[in-house]
């Protein structure tokens, strides 16, 4: 056999392109960088005070550091211009999706919050906080932000398996990680604490957190609860589909598994034409071959 034609070459060349252009896209790491909620203090940097660059040296260095670690806590300036700032992502993160997330975090802290003098921004897969000042002066358990689902659930043994959910989060803390996640009969839950929190602490933090959820919820399909140093949140899905990642009440649980199905459907029908158009085109390079070939 001969060397390929160059409109062999060219149509091959258009397969690869367009192959790559149909196959997925990481719409998983997408959904993690959309905002949760924002914090912002009421009080503004002074203009020409010096903090701007401070702030941006700050989340400079945070950024730098979040491809090796989920979680990383430091400071800048000195004196009145002290700032202190942490991220964190979630723990089943990768160092990739992490990093992309808390790259995404300076920019959403600056359009959300603007020049103020402390702030927090949670998304999906991670969160960015800075204050001036004394960064210990907020209550570890103080209520940051709560969302529940409209929806209720009829099961009547719901209420038991969310609470053998959350019982087994609590139990998995112990562990050290300072996360953890459960699949308790299509009850998902998940608990994250501050990555400097002590073992015991954490597990105050989170009692508190799914004492939260069972005051503000009840019984509803899913539920977030955000404090200042810990959060949980969980998601009812009785036939499974909580997805890559676990949505665990990100998506309001209303519709996280008609949304989990129908994007299982896309995968599937967009698999199967993908792997039509390859084999129309292997069919082509064949024919143009065999043409070569002949002559």
């Amino acid at each position: 056999m001969g060397p390929p034609t160059s409109a062999a070459v060219v149509l091959l060349a258009f397969c690869i392109s367009a192959i790559s252009f149909l196959l997925p896209t990481g719409e998983a790491a997408q959904n993690l960088l959309e905002v949760v909620y924002q914090g912002c203090s009421s009080t503004t940097f002074p203009k020409n005070g010096g903090f701007d660059q401070t702030l941006t040296s700050l989340f400079s260095t945070l950024t730098s550091q979040a491809s090796q670690s989920r979680f990383y806590k430091t400071s800048a300036g000195s004196g009145d211009h002290a700032i202190s700032a942490l991220f964190q992502c979630r723990g089943d993160l990768s160092n990739g999706d992490c990093s992309d997330c808390v790259k995404r975090l300076p920019e959403e802290a600056n359009r959300l919050c603007g020049p103020t003098t402390a702030a927090r921004v949670q998304l999906q897969g991670c969160y960015l906080q800075y204050t001036a000042g004394d960064p210990n002066q907020v209550s570890g358990t103080e209520l940051l932000y709560s969302k529940c689902a409209s929806s209720r659930v009829t099961d009547s043994t719901f209420l038991q398996m969310r609470q053998a959910a959350f019982s087994d989060v609590q139990n998995g803390i112990q562990g050290g990680s300072g996360f953890y996640t459960v699949d308790d009969g299509g009850v998902y839950a998940l608990g994250q604490c501050e990555g400097d929190l002590s073992i015991s602490d954490c597990g105050v933090c989170l009692k508190s957190a799914f004492r939260e959820i069972e005051n503000r919820c009840g019984g509803v399909k899913s539920g977030q609860v955000y404090l200042s140093r810990c959060y949980a949140t969980y998601a009812y899905y009785p036939d499974g589909g909580a997805g890559g990642y676990g949505n665990y009440g990100a998506g309001g649980g209303s519709s996280g598994h008609a949304q989990q199905t129908g994007k299982t459907v896309a995968i599937v029908v967009g698999g199967a034409a993908l792997l039509f158009f390859v084999f129309v085109c292997l069919c082509f390079v064949r024919s143009l071959w065999k043409k070569h070939d002949d002559y």
